[in-house]
């Protein structure tokens, strides 16, 4: 079946990507590991010794960058929907995020140990249907906000991708309450045409509850 003008416009445009051709070189699953990089320089997030959870984890690039700063002192879980291939220094767990279950699994393995950073790339698959696919997004950040909020220590720091549209003011007002300090980052990485940005929030007030109770 022969490809689409739109098609071959992507793949021409993916090819001659310059981050897609810097992740090639420099060994990364994917491009999107130059958005954390980027954050992760301004910000100074990440430190050695940090446990750091990754959520929409696959293919793999931002657990890569994150063994990298966190060094064998440091802990990194990852979990995704998708199958993601096993990397060294990372508990990689497959699992729907919406389901009780996954999220028991996720608890299980931390085992109540508190955690310093909570980071979140996830997306929905995309149905084409624009209003539904923005309630999906929007549903994950509600979910990727609330397991933070569970999870992290004081003074621990949250950074997760969302989709600027309905939606978005009430969900950056919730994370204002939870944090001292609510930031939002869009990376050179991040293409111009997309509506994703980052929002970093830093100085977790609440404590660990360890359970999902």
């Amino acid at each position: 079946m022969a490809r689409s003008k739109t098609s071959n416009a992507w793949l021409a445009e993916h090819f001659n990507d310059e981050f897609v051709k810097r992740a090639r070189k420099e060994g990364y699953r994917s491009r999107a590991v130059y958005k954390l990089q980027e954050i992760d320089a301004r910000d100074r997030l990440l430190k050695p010794g940090m446990t750091v959870v990754d959520l929409g984890a696959a293919p793999g690039a931002w657990s890569q960058y994150l063994v990298e700063r966190v060094g064998r002192t440091g802990r990194v879980i990852a979990l995704d929907i998708l199958p993601m291939e096993a990397l060294p220094g990372v508990e990689v767990l497959q699992g729907d995020f919406t389901e009780e279950a996954t999220l028991k699994a996720l608890l299980d393995v931390l085992g109540g140990r508190p955690v310093d950073l909570v980071i979140s790339d996830m997306s929905p698959n995309i149905s084409g249907v624009d209003s539904a696919d923005k309630a999906r997004a929007m549903y994950l950040s509600e979910l990727a906000v609330d397991f933070a909020a569970q999870v992290l220590k004081p003074g621990g720091a949250f950074l997760m991708k969302v989709f600027q549209g309905s939606g978005f003011s009430e969900l950056y007002k919730g994370i204002q309450g939870k944090f001292t300090r609510v930031v939002s980052r869009k990376p050179k990485a991040s293409r111009a045409r997309s509506a994703e940005i980052y929002v970093l929030a830093t100085g977790f007030r609440g404590g660990v509850s360890g359970s999902s109770e």
